[in-house]
């Protein structure tokens, strides 16, 4: 109808190639037109303004043998001014950027090991940018913008990544425990140390306090009650503590007492005995007897 009429239409964000005879003879913004046929005039085509995606998957080898996929997506659009290049010149825009693509990326990520590949790809995203602008603007095209959206190694290359990290964790948590383990053990070596050294403070005191005691019962016996000397009191102590000790041994019932004559003379006292050493055969009696009782236990 719109021929029939000698008009054309030409939606919004959208140009049309108009053509006399077949050779080009002006583009037709977004509007109605007048298309005077009989004139030799017709519309050879449209070509869109609107922004454009192409994603283009390149497989290539990095500097280190790793093979990966590398995932560039392309904006791009025509520029309304060159529309006439942008539909005479290229015959397939997509294949044409494709190829600009897949040789920026063969000429870059071979450079890099599969590390440095994943840490620049803002540097190579801009190599291929720089690359397609410097291209596609002689045939009407603008490059928008340029992205590396991935880059994907092989499987079996991933799980080996991934075990390296995993290894590499593991070997980070062993060194912490065995550092936790290790102040642990020198916290409780530090707390035995300072047990032990207060447990000594606690017996010097203790002995210190039994001393003075026993300095002062020495002085007051021997004020109180004329004529004695401090070794009587002390002869009387040890006297103390001997039947003292009987009678803790004799409430235990698994401890056992060798009797001894404490006195082998008449001029020998009582705590002279017990402060002298036992005799041969006294010891020797001492140890067979004990020696039977431990077998009967």
């Amino acid at each position: 109808m719109g021929n029939l009429c000698c008009c054309v239409q030409v939606d919004q964000s959208t140009v049309a190639i108009r053509e006399q005879f077949g050779k080009f003879d002006s583009v037709l913004e977004p509007g109605c037109h007048c298309m005077p046929w009989f004139l030799g005039k017709r519309v050879a085509g449209h070509l869109t303004l609107r922004l454009q995606q192409l994603d283009v998957r390149c497989e290539t080898k990095t500097k280190d043998n790793v093979f990966v996929n590398v995932v560039a997506s392309i904006q791009y659009r025509a520029l309304s001014g060159k529309a006439n290049d942008a539909f005479y010149k290229l015959s397939n825009t997509r294949s044409q950027i494709q190829a600009y693509v897949f040789d920026v990326i063969r000429a870059s990520v071979p450079k890099l090991i599969l590390d440095d590949a994943f840490e620049q790809k803002d540097e190579i995203a801009k190599a291929v940018e720089e690359e397609l602008e410097k291209a596609m603007s002689a045939y009407g095209f603008e490059i928008v913008q340029t992205l590396i959206v991935d880059i994907e190694p092989d499987e079996h290359v991933k799980r080996a990544m991934n075990e390296i990290n995993a290894a590499a964790r593991l070997r980070v948590a062993a060194n912490e425990k065995a550092e936790a383990e290790k102040i642990v053990q020198i916290k409780r070596a530090e707390g035995e140390a300072e047990a032990k050294y207060l447990s000594g403070l606690g017996i010097a005191r203790q002995r210190q306090a039994i001393v003075d005691g026993l300095r002062d019962s020495v002085l007051g016996f021997s004020v109180n009650v004329p004529g004695t000397t401090a070794k009587d009191v002390m002869d009387m102590v040890l006297i103390t503590q001997y039947f003292d000790t009987m009678k803790e041994i004799g409430a235990s019932s698994k401890a056992s007492s060798v009797p001894a004559r404490c006195a082998t003379s008449p001029r020998r006292s009582a705590t002279a005995s017990c402060r002298a050493p036992p005799s041969p055969t006294t010891s020797r009696w001492f140890w067979s007897s004990f020696s039977h009782k431990e077998g009967a236990y």
